[in-house]
Protein backbone atom coordinates (compact mmCIF):
# COMPACT_ATOMS: atom_id res chain seq x y z
CA UNK A 1 0.00 0.00 0.00
CA UNK A 2 2.82 2.42 0.84
CA UNK A 3 4.95 4.10 -1.82
CA UNK A 4 1.90 4.54 -4.05
CA UNK A 5 -1.37 6.39 -4.31
CA UNK A 6 -4.19 5.75 -1.88
CA UNK A 7 -5.76 3.15 -4.13
CA UNK A 8 -6.32 -0.14 -2.39
CA UNK A 9 -6.41 0.93 1.25
CA UNK A 10 -7.56 -2.26 3.03
CA UNK A 11 -11.31 -2.23 3.61
CA UNK A 12 -11.48 1.38 2.52
CA UNK A 13 -10.35 2.53 5.98
CA UNK A 14 -9.63 6.19 6.50
CA UNK A 15 -5.97 7.09 6.93
CA UNK A 16 -5.43 10.53 8.41
CA UNK A 17 -2.32 12.30 9.59
CA UNK A 18 -0.86 14.70 12.09
CA UNK A 19 2.02 16.73 10.68
CA UNK A 20 3.72 18.93 13.28
CA UNK A 21 6.75 21.02 12.36
CA UNK A 22 9.75 21.65 14.65
CA UNK A 23 9.87 25.34 13.74
CA UNK A 24 8.51 26.23 17.18
CA UNK A 25 6.47 25.02 20.14
CA UNK A 26 2.89 23.83 19.66
CA UNK A 27 0.28 26.28 20.92
CA UNK A 28 -3.47 26.22 21.52
CA UNK A 29 -4.24 26.83 17.85
CA UNK A 30 -2.16 23.84 16.75
CA UNK A 31 -3.75 21.75 19.50
CA UNK A 32 -7.30 22.53 18.35
CA UNK A 33 -6.57 21.53 14.74
CA UNK A 34 -4.77 18.35 15.82
CA UNK A 35 -7.65 17.42 18.12
CA UNK A 36 -10.14 17.78 15.27
CA UNK A 37 -7.95 15.67 12.98
CA UNK A 38 -7.55 13.02 15.69
CA UNK A 39 -11.28 12.84 16.40
CA UNK A 40 -12.11 12.65 12.71
CA UNK A 41 -9.95 9.53 12.28
CA UNK A 42 -10.71 7.86 15.61
CA UNK A 43 -14.48 8.37 15.24
CA UNK A 44 -14.52 6.21 12.12
CA UNK A 45 -12.02 3.58 13.26
CA UNK A 46 -9.30 4.75 10.90
CA UNK A 47 -5.51 4.80 11.08
CA UNK A 48 -3.58 7.87 12.18
CA UNK A 49 -0.09 8.64 10.89
CA UNK A 50 2.25 11.17 12.50
CA UNK A 51 4.85 12.73 10.22
CA UNK A 52 7.45 15.27 11.33
CA UNK A 53 7.70 18.00 8.69
CA UNK A 54 11.21 19.27 9.35
CA UNK A 55 12.34 20.53 5.94
CA UNK A 56 12.34 24.20 6.94
CA UNK A 57 15.86 24.06 8.40
CA UNK A 58 16.56 27.75 9.15
CA UNK A 59 13.45 27.95 11.33
CA UNK A 60 13.79 24.57 13.04
CA UNK A 61 14.30 24.81 16.81
CA UNK A 62 16.59 22.31 18.58
CA UNK A 63 14.53 19.80 20.55
CA UNK A 64 11.20 21.05 19.13
CA UNK A 65 10.41 17.75 17.38
CA UNK A 66 10.63 15.74 20.60
CA UNK A 67 8.70 18.40 22.52
CA UNK A 68 5.90 18.27 19.95
CA UNK A 69 5.44 14.53 20.51
CA UNK A 70 5.45 15.06 24.29
CA UNK A 71 2.87 17.85 24.01
CA UNK A 72 0.53 15.75 21.87
CA UNK A 73 0.78 12.79 24.24
CA UNK A 74 0.14 15.08 27.20
CA UNK A 75 -3.10 16.18 25.54
CA UNK A 76 -4.11 12.53 25.23
CA UNK A 77 -3.61 12.15 21.48
CA UNK A 78 -2.02 9.01 20.04
CA UNK A 79 -1.10 7.69 16.60
CA UNK A 80 -0.67 4.31 14.94
CA UNK A 81 2.41 5.04 12.84
CA UNK A 82 5.15 7.60 13.34
CA UNK A 83 8.83 8.29 13.97
CA UNK A 84 8.62 6.93 17.52
CA UNK A 85 6.42 3.87 16.88
CA UNK A 86 7.46 2.88 13.36
CA UNK A 87 5.19 1.49 10.67
CA UNK A 88 5.15 0.18 7.12
CA UNK A 89 5.32 3.64 5.48
CA UNK A 90 8.42 4.99 7.19
CA UNK A 91 10.57 6.88 7.58
CA UNK A 92 8.20 9.39 9.15
CA UNK A 93 10.61 12.33 9.23
CA UNK A 94 10.79 14.41 6.05
CA UNK A 95 14.54 15.02 6.11
CA UNK A 96 14.93 11.23 5.88
CA UNK A 97 12.78 11.04 2.73
CA UNK A 98 14.73 13.30 0.38
CA UNK A 99 15.39 10.68 -2.27
CA UNK A 100 11.62 10.30 -2.73
CA UNK A 101 11.21 14.01 -3.38
CA UNK A 102 14.11 14.00 -5.83
CA UNK A 103 12.44 11.13 -7.70
CA UNK A 104 9.14 13.04 -7.84
CA UNK A 105 10.93 16.14 -9.11
CA UNK A 106 12.69 14.10 -11.78
CA UNK A 107 9.31 12.82 -13.01
CA UNK A 108 8.06 16.38 -13.36
CA UNK A 109 11.26 17.45 -15.12
CA UNK A 110 11.02 14.51 -17.53
CA UNK A 111 7.56 15.56 -18.69
CA UNK A 112 8.43 19.25 -18.97
CA UNK A 113 6.47 20.43 -15.94
CA UNK A 114 9.44 21.63 -13.85
CA UNK A 115 12.04 24.18 -14.85
CA UNK A 116 15.05 25.89 -13.18
CA UNK A 117 14.59 29.47 -11.99
CA UNK A 118 17.33 31.93 -11.06
CA UNK A 119 15.04 34.69 -9.73
CA UNK A 120 15.68 35.67 -6.12
CA UNK A 121 12.89 36.60 -3.77
CA UNK A 122 13.95 40.22 -4.17
CA UNK A 123 13.61 39.86 -7.95
CA UNK A 124 10.10 38.47 -7.58
CA UNK A 125 9.09 41.16 -5.10
CA UNK A 126 10.37 43.86 -7.41
CA UNK A 127 8.27 42.49 -10.25
CA UNK A 128 4.96 42.52 -8.39
CA UNK A 129 2.33 44.46 -10.33
CA UNK A 130 -0.47 43.48 -7.92
CA UNK A 131 -0.78 42.88 -4.18
CA UNK A 132 0.80 39.70 -2.86
CA UNK A 133 -1.36 36.60 -2.75
CA UNK A 134 -2.65 35.44 0.62
CA UNK A 135 0.19 33.00 1.19
CA UNK A 136 3.03 34.19 -1.01
CA UNK A 137 4.22 36.14 -4.06
CA UNK A 138 2.93 35.96 -7.60
CA UNK A 139 5.44 34.62 -10.12
CA UNK A 140 4.79 35.33 -13.83
CA UNK A 141 7.03 32.61 -15.29
CA UNK A 142 10.08 34.80 -15.97
CA UNK A 143 12.40 31.80 -16.30
CA UNK A 144 10.08 29.61 -18.37
CA UNK A 145 12.16 28.40 -21.32
CA UNK A 146 15.06 30.61 -20.27
CA UNK A 147 17.62 27.85 -19.68
CA UNK A 148 18.21 24.65 -21.60
CA UNK A 149 19.24 22.72 -18.52
CA UNK A 150 19.99 23.01 -14.81
CA UNK A 151 23.70 23.47 -15.45
CA UNK A 152 23.08 26.55 -17.58
CA UNK A 153 20.94 28.04 -14.81
CA UNK A 154 23.68 27.34 -12.26
CA UNK A 155 26.26 29.13 -14.42
CA UNK A 156 24.01 32.18 -14.55
CA UNK A 157 24.19 32.61 -10.78
CA UNK A 158 26.97 33.79 -8.46
CA UNK A 159 28.99 31.08 -6.74
CA UNK A 160 27.13 29.62 -3.78
CA UNK A 161 23.63 30.25 -5.15
CA UNK A 162 21.55 27.50 -6.69
CA UNK A 163 18.52 27.74 -8.97
CA UNK A 164 15.09 26.86 -7.62
CA UNK A 165 12.76 24.47 -9.41
CA UNK A 166 9.30 25.78 -10.33
CA UNK A 167 6.15 24.01 -11.52
CA UNK A 168 4.78 25.05 -14.90
CA UNK A 169 1.18 25.96 -14.03
CA UNK A 170 -1.38 25.54 -16.85
CA UNK A 171 -2.62 28.93 -18.02
CA UNK A 172 -6.22 29.86 -17.29
CA UNK A 173 -7.33 26.61 -15.65
CA UNK A 174 -9.51 26.88 -12.54
CA UNK A 175 -8.73 24.06 -10.13
CA UNK A 176 -11.85 23.07 -8.18
CA UNK A 177 -12.49 20.70 -5.31
CA UNK A 178 -15.09 20.09 -2.61
CA UNK A 179 -13.70 20.75 0.84
CA UNK A 180 -15.21 18.51 3.51
CA UNK A 181 -15.85 21.50 5.76
CA UNK A 182 -15.75 24.63 3.60
CA UNK A 183 -17.62 23.24 0.59
CA UNK A 184 -16.85 24.07 -3.06
CA UNK A 185 -13.63 25.96 -3.69
CA UNK A 186 -11.89 26.99 -6.88
CA UNK A 187 -8.79 28.92 -7.83
CA UNK A 188 -7.11 29.94 -11.06
CA UNK A 189 -3.59 29.13 -9.95
CA UNK A 190 -1.93 30.80 -12.93
CA UNK A 191 -3.54 34.11 -11.91
CA UNK A 192 -3.27 33.67 -8.13
CA UNK A 193 0.29 32.46 -7.57
CA UNK A 194 1.72 31.65 -10.99
CA UNK A 195 4.49 29.08 -11.34
CA UNK A 196 5.25 28.02 -7.78
CA UNK A 197 8.42 26.70 -6.18
CA UNK A 198 8.91 22.94 -5.95
CA UNK A 199 12.39 22.92 -4.47
CA UNK A 200 15.23 25.26 -3.62
CA UNK A 201 17.94 22.63 -3.93
CA UNK A 202 18.74 19.90 -6.46
CA UNK A 203 17.42 17.18 -4.12
CA UNK A 204 13.84 18.29 -4.65
CA UNK A 205 13.08 18.89 -0.98
CA UNK A 206 10.49 21.67 -1.03
CA UNK A 207 7.35 21.72 1.15
CA UNK A 208 4.72 21.76 -1.61
CA UNK A 209 6.20 18.78 -3.43
CA UNK A 210 7.16 16.93 -0.25
CA UNK A 211 3.71 16.99 1.32
CA UNK A 212 2.10 15.64 -1.87
CA UNK A 213 4.69 12.89 -2.28
CA UNK A 214 4.45 11.92 1.40
CA UNK A 215 0.66 11.87 1.71
CA UNK A 216 0.41 9.71 -1.40
CA UNK A 217 3.22 7.36 -0.36
CA UNK A 218 1.77 6.97 3.14
CA UNK A 219 -1.70 6.19 1.83
CA UNK A 220 -3.32 9.24 3.44
CA UNK A 221 -6.96 9.42 2.38
CA UNK A 222 -8.00 12.53 4.31
CA UNK A 223 -6.21 15.70 5.40
CA UNK A 224 -7.60 17.89 8.19
CA UNK A 225 -5.69 21.14 8.60
CA UNK A 226 -6.05 24.87 9.25
CA UNK A 227 -7.86 27.00 6.70
CA UNK A 228 -4.78 29.18 6.26
CA UNK A 229 -3.62 26.38 3.93
CA UNK A 230 -6.79 26.40 1.82
CA UNK A 231 -5.26 28.64 -0.91
CA UNK A 232 -2.33 26.21 -1.28
CA UNK A 233 -4.55 23.19 -1.96
CA UNK A 234 -5.18 23.84 -5.69
CA UNK A 235 -1.42 23.91 -6.27
CA UNK A 236 -1.10 20.57 -4.51
CA UNK A 237 -3.94 19.14 -6.59
CA UNK A 238 -2.04 20.12 -9.74
CA UNK A 239 0.94 18.15 -8.45
CA UNK A 240 -1.17 15.09 -7.63
CA UNK A 241 -2.47 15.11 -11.20
CA UNK A 242 0.93 15.69 -12.76
CA UNK A 243 2.44 12.79 -10.78
CA UNK A 244 -0.48 10.45 -11.49
CA UNK A 245 -1.45 10.20 -7.81
CA UNK A 246 -4.89 10.05 -6.22
CA UNK A 247 -5.43 13.07 -3.94
CA UNK A 248 -6.88 12.75 -0.45
CA UNK A 249 -10.04 14.47 0.71
CA UNK A 250 -9.41 17.84 2.36
CA UNK A 251 -11.07 19.51 5.34
CA UNK A 252 -9.88 23.00 6.23
CA UNK A 253 -10.98 24.20 9.64
CA UNK A 254 -10.86 27.70 11.21
CA UNK A 255 -7.85 28.79 13.24
CA UNK A 256 -7.54 30.18 16.75
CA UNK A 257 -6.86 33.91 16.59
CA UNK A 258 -6.34 36.88 18.88
CA UNK A 259 -9.10 39.37 19.57
CA UNK A 260 -7.96 41.56 16.67
CA UNK A 261 -8.10 38.54 14.35
CA UNK A 262 -4.39 37.81 14.08
CA UNK A 263 -2.55 34.54 14.46
CA UNK A 264 -1.42 33.76 17.98
CA UNK A 265 1.90 35.34 18.94
CA UNK A 266 3.92 36.00 22.07
CA UNK A 267 2.32 39.41 22.45
CA UNK A 268 -1.01 37.65 23.11
CA UNK A 269 0.35 35.67 26.06
CA UNK A 270 2.16 32.36 26.33
CA UNK A 271 -0.23 29.81 24.82
CA UNK A 272 2.41 27.12 24.25
CA UNK A 273 1.30 23.69 25.42
CA UNK A 274 4.64 23.15 27.14
CA UNK A 275 4.24 26.38 29.12
CA UNK A 276 0.71 25.42 30.17
CA UNK A 277 1.66 21.96 31.39
CA UNK A 278 4.79 23.22 33.15
CA UNK A 279 2.64 25.77 34.97
CA UNK A 280 0.43 22.96 36.29
CA UNK A 281 -2.58 23.31 33.98
CA UNK A 282 -4.30 19.93 33.57
CA UNK A 283 -4.55 18.47 30.07
CA UNK A 284 -8.27 17.83 30.61
CA UNK A 285 -8.77 21.54 31.23
CA UNK A 286 -7.10 22.38 27.91
CA UNK A 287 -9.00 19.70 25.98
CA UNK A 288 -12.25 20.90 27.50
CA UNK A 289 -11.50 24.43 26.31
CA UNK A 290 -10.66 23.20 22.80
CA UNK A 291 -13.93 21.26 22.76
CA UNK A 292 -15.84 24.35 23.92
CA UNK A 293 -14.32 26.30 21.04
CA UNK A 294 -15.56 23.55 18.70
CA UNK A 295 -19.11 23.48 20.09
CA UNK A 296 -18.78 20.03 21.69
CA UNK A 297 -18.59 20.93 25.37
CA UNK A 298 -19.93 23.37 27.93
CA UNK A 299 -17.70 26.06 29.35
CA UNK A 300 -15.50 24.69 32.13
CA UNK A 301 -15.85 20.98 31.32
CA UNK A 302 -12.71 18.92 31.79
CA UNK A 303 -12.39 16.17 29.23
CA UNK A 304 -10.00 13.70 27.64
CA UNK A 305 -9.98 13.39 23.83
CA UNK A 306 -11.70 9.98 24.01
CA UNK A 307 -14.56 11.55 25.97
CA UNK A 308 -15.31 13.58 22.86
CA UNK A 309 -15.71 10.66 20.45
CA UNK A 310 -19.49 10.34 21.00
CA UNK A 311 -19.84 14.12 20.72
CA UNK A 312 -17.77 14.63 17.59
CA UNK A 313 -19.85 16.41 14.94
CA UNK A 314 -18.34 18.65 12.28
CA UNK A 315 -21.79 20.18 11.82
CA UNK A 316 -21.40 21.87 15.22
CA UNK A 317 -17.97 23.31 14.46
CA UNK A 318 -18.27 27.11 14.12
CA UNK A 319 -17.42 28.59 10.74
CA UNK A 320 -15.68 31.56 12.34
CA UNK A 321 -12.24 31.37 13.97
CA UNK A 322 -11.97 30.61 17.68
CA UNK A 323 -10.89 33.67 19.65
CA UNK A 324 -8.37 33.90 22.48
CA UNK A 325 -10.31 36.24 24.77
CA UNK A 326 -9.34 37.55 28.22
CA UNK A 327 -11.86 35.07 29.65
CA UNK A 328 -10.00 32.17 28.01
CA UNK A 329 -6.60 33.47 29.12
CA UNK A 330 -7.81 33.87 32.69
CA UNK A 331 -9.28 30.36 32.66
CA UNK A 332 -5.90 28.92 31.72
CA UNK A 333 -3.89 31.32 33.87
CA UNK A 334 -2.26 32.90 30.81
CA UNK A 335 -1.00 36.41 31.36
CA UNK A 336 -0.29 38.91 28.64
CA UNK A 337 3.34 40.03 28.70
CA UNK A 338 3.81 43.58 29.94
CA UNK A 339 4.19 46.24 27.28
CA UNK A 340 7.55 48.01 26.92
CA UNK A 341 7.63 51.46 28.47
CA UNK A 342 5.81 53.93 26.24
CA UNK A 343 4.32 51.26 23.94
CA UNK A 344 0.66 51.28 23.04
CA UNK A 345 -1.41 48.12 23.25
CA UNK A 346 -2.58 46.59 19.98
CA UNK A 347 -5.44 44.78 21.71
Amino acid sequence: MCEGAQIGVPGGRVRGRLAPSPTGALHLGNARTFLIAWLRVRSCGGTLVLRMEDLDHPKNKPGAAGEALEDLRWLGLDWDEGPDVGGACGPYVQTERRERYAAALERLRACGLAYPCVCSRRDVEAGQSAPHTEDGLYYPGTCRGRYDDYGAACRALPAGRLPAWRFRVPDGEVVRFDDGFRGAYGQEVSAESGDFVLARDPQGAGYMLAVVADDAAMGVTEVVRGDDLLPATPRQLLLYRALGLAPPAFLHVPLVVSEEGRRLAKRHGDTRLRALRESGVEAERVVGLLAWWCGWAAWGERLAPRDLLPRFDLGLLPRAPAVLTPQVMAYLGVRKPPLPTGAASVL
